[in-house]
């Protein structure tokens, strides 16, 4: 119980939590988020994209997002930072659609929290206003998927209203799927 206490006092700390779109603003945090992350795995996606030209990179994005230079193969899909006091925190991806590979592994979301601010609560928070986000493009039943192995996910994703629909190999990993249906209630704040 203390922990959770301790985790919504971390929380309110913040000034405002919002999604931005990509944008020149946030490019000196954006390369700390980057140099924060280090040789770690990148989730979602596109922060895995070259960032030493950042407007060129934040072009792709919004290629992206337009569905005009999506590679064959991938699907349009929406990126935002979770901004605080013009701090990226945070990283989502909505997926427009699903192909049969993503849907197999992959999932319409797919999010991250930068490491110095993990342990917070804030996964969730992202979480919910990344449903959010889906909502408004239109995704009713959104498909959700993580590893297996990776507890706090799991977690997270319950919390959200995520029911596991079932886990499937991919290579030598098992991954958790799991559904949630649009009759979910909606927050922002990850039910503080």
């Amino acid at each position: 119980m203390m922990g959770n206490l301790e985790q919504t006092a971390d929380i309110r700390k913040y000034t405002v939590l919002k999604l931005d779109l990509p944008n020149p603003k946030f490019e000196s945090s954006y390369r700390d988020y980057i140099d924060e992350l280090g040789d770690e795995e990148r989730y979602p996606f596109p922060l895995d994209f070259d960032h030493t030209d950042f407007l060129g990179m934040l072009d792709r994005i919004e290629g992206f997002r337009s569905g005009e230079t999506v590679p064959v193969g991938m699907v349009s899909s929406s990126t935002f930072w979770l901004i605080d006091n013009n701090e990226i925190l945070g990283c989502t991806n909505i997926r427009h659609t699903l192909n049969e590979q993503i849907e197999h592994a992959g999932g319409h979301i797919g999010l991250s929290i930068r490491p110095s601010y993990r342990s917070k609560g804030l996964g969730k928070i992202l979480l919910n206003m990344s449903l959010n986000k889906a909502r408004e493009l239109g995704i009713n039943e959104v498909h959700i998927h993580c590893h297996s192995t990776n507890s706090s996910s799991k977690a997270m994703i319950e919390s959200c209203g995520g029911v596991l629909d079932s886990t499937v190999k991919v290579g030598d990993e098992e991954i958790s799927r799991y559904l949630i249906s649009p009759s979910r209630p909606t927050s922002t704040e990850g039910d503080l």
